[in-house]
């Protein structure tokens, strides 16, 4: 980039995109790249579900915090958490009162966020820190530090929620906020912990011949339209424009050792991704300012 000086003496700077439209395609095109800096390409980025892990207590949630803190010296982790029975508790009593999309959006948000508080004090003995968005550009301090920090996983659209295709509920939850964290500081990883094995071609619990995908294109699945998934649909989409994370995990946290697995690179649930992300986990990430 340089300054340049039109007919009035003004200076400007010289780029592509100066005098240019945004809303150009021609100029958009101009933009793409196969890669982005990545500024963590070590973190590992974990959702502990709300209603299938967090609702269920003690049990499944001690057990699950333990192989956290065992895998804390070897891994680099961020823990996020989803919302649970208690935002589906809100969405109701809000839909009934005629609450816009926006309006439920902020309500999942905050109780996330309890849940969050809940989990960063249980493992407030072992350097949990509780942390919000705008933390993220603190990570690498606070993984310096050994801490192991926990954010809420609900994408802080809040009041500005996109409208959904259908109904009212925040088509942008917390699985989508998990993988945008993971994708924005160029994680190694995105785990999603779930209480079930992954993915089936059906919901297991209602047609008990559904079948198991250990692994699925992110095309391909987007190709079933299932009925049902697991994971949300926005996230999906999100997936399909994506520059540094090509796949995501779904692991069975009630399963022990399934999460301890994935973070050593295992895929003992479902992966979903990417068919370039082979090639693309072959390129080394970009290089950052001075190296």
């Amino acid at each position: 980039m340089s300054l340049v000086r039109d007919e009035s003496g003004r200076l400007h700077i010289k780029t592509s995109l100066m005098a240019e439209s945004l809303m150009d395609k021609g100029l958009l095109e101009g933009t793409e790249t196969d890669r982005v800096f990545r500024p963590m390409p070590d973190l590992q980025v974990i959702k502990l579900g709300g209603q299938s892990i967090i609702d269920r207590g003690r049990e499944v949630v001690l057990p699950l915090l333990d192989e956290i803190v065992a895998a804390r010296s070897q891994h680099q982790l961020l823990i996020m958490t989803g919302g649970g029975t208690r935002s589906r508790h809100a969405y109701a009593i809000a839909l009934d009162l005629g609450m816009p999309t926006g309006v439920l959006a902020k309500l999942g948000a905050s109780i996330s966020e309890q849940n969050a508080l809940m989990i960063s004090l249980l493992l407030a003995p072992h350097g949990g820190l509780k942390i919000g968005h705008d933390d993220v550009v603190k990570l690498p301090a606070y993984l310096a530090l050994k801490a192991i920090p926990v954010m809420h996983a609900m994408p802080p659209y809040s009041l500005w929620e996109l409208p959904a295709e259908r109904g009212r509920i925040p088509p942008h939850r917390t699985d989508v906020g998990t993988f945008l964290t993971a994708e924005v500081v160029g994680a190694r990883r995105c785990i999603l912990v779930k209480d079930e094995p992954g993915l089936f071609t059906a919901d297991p619990k209602k047609e008990p011949g559904a079948r198991f995908l250990p692994e699925i294109t992110l095309d391909d699945l987007l190709a079933l339209d299932l009925e049902d998934l697991p994971v949300e649909r926005a996230m999906l989409r999100a997936m399909v424009h994506a520059r540094s994370v090509h796949d995501v995990l779904l692991v069975n946290g009630r399963e022990p050792g399934s999460l301890t697995r994935a973070l050593a690179g295992e895929n003992p649930g479902t992966r979903i991704y990417r068919a370039a992300a082979a090639q693309a986990a072959s390129v080394p990430p970009a290089a950052g300012p001075g190296d």
